[in-house]
């Protein structure tokens, strides 16, 4: 059985009624007596275990379209390190 909640409009107090969804709905505070509005809660209701959405194929992406290869200007790490290190030796000797 769900946990509805309700709030009275004339005193403001919010409480909660453990009905039935076919029950009628509550129409007055049980505090004073006054009208009721019915609140909309969050749901607390959570999928657990293998084969739904959240384990399974929420992380998957559909494969992309081939797109042409798009060129890129390569660097030798080599190259780099090298440079760094004649010019680390170039200053270390002045």
């Amino acid at each position: 059985m769900p946990i509805y909640e309700y709030k009275c409009q004339k005193c403001g107090e919010e409480f909660e009624v453990f009905q039935g969804i076919t029950a009628p709905a509550v129409k007055s505070c049980k505090f004073c007596k006054g009208s009721v509005q019915k609140l909309m809660s969050l749901s607390s209701f959570h999928l657990k275990g293998n084969g739904w959405y959240a384990t399974d194929y929420g992380g998957k992406k559909a494969p992309a379209a081939e797109k042409p290869p798009t060129e890129k200007k390569e660097t030798n790490t080599s190259d780099t390190t090298e440079k760094s290190q004649s010019s680390t030796k170039t200053t270390s000797e002045e």
